[in-house]
């Protein structure tokens, strides 16, 4: 055939790393072989990387509404920096789901969150490992049974983990993990 396919190349934006005090810790879960940790950003980590990279005038976000979904739209500047050149913004969209508090501005700064994911920004924590740690007696309680009629968990709200050290391979995914409750002691090691 006559027709050529050309690759166009993009440009992709490198965005940094996650640092230790920008992972936040929630216990998704308590059994009686522990609690699950889950890692996670927040929105305002975003913004401050947004901003570090490309500056506070070169991106973007909106939000709008889609079959009752609320979606964020985040967009950059490719071009900045070049003053011969005119913007071009790429854009990048994800929804939210709604949080147990606030549950719209929680619904928006996940959808903000997850947009930013799919630029880049914290996709690292995509690749950390199963985190159990393990509960003393006094550091968790049951909180009723499950349908089945087994003993459900929570851990003490006075119970709080934070990563306190981390490290990543070339590939971006998490090679090393330390988490402190806390009193600093640490909790779990990778």
């Amino acid at each position: 055939s006559d027709c050529r396919r050309f690759k166009r190349k993009e440009r992709r934006m490198k965005f940094r790393d996650l640092t230790a005090d920008e992972i936040e810790c929630r216990v998704a879960k308590v059994s009686d072989k522990g609690a699950q940790i889950l890692l996670y950003k927040n929105a305002r980590v975003d913004a401050n990387i947004l901003d570090e990279t490309v500056g506070a005038d070169n991106w973007q976000n909106r939000f709008y509404e889609c079959k009752g979904n609320l979606y964020c739209s985040v967009g950059i500047n490719t071009n900045f920096g070049k003053t011969e050149k005119p913007e071009r913004w790429i854009w990048k969209d994800d929804c939210g789901t709604e949080s147990f508090t606030e549950k719209e501005k929680g619904e928006a700064s996940d959808a903000f969150k997850r947009a930013c994911v799919n630029l880049g920004i914290g996709r690292e924590l995509y690749s950390a490992p199963q985190i159990l740690v393990d509960l003393g007696n006094k550091e968790y309680a049951e909180d009723g049974v499950t349908k089945n009629g087994k003993p459900k968990y929570r851990a003490n709200s006075w119970l709080k983990f934070r990563v306190s050290a981390i490290t990543y391979n070339a590939e971006r995914s998490i090679i090393g993990l330390s988490i402190a409750d806390n009193n600093g002691n640490i909790r779990f090691t990778l």
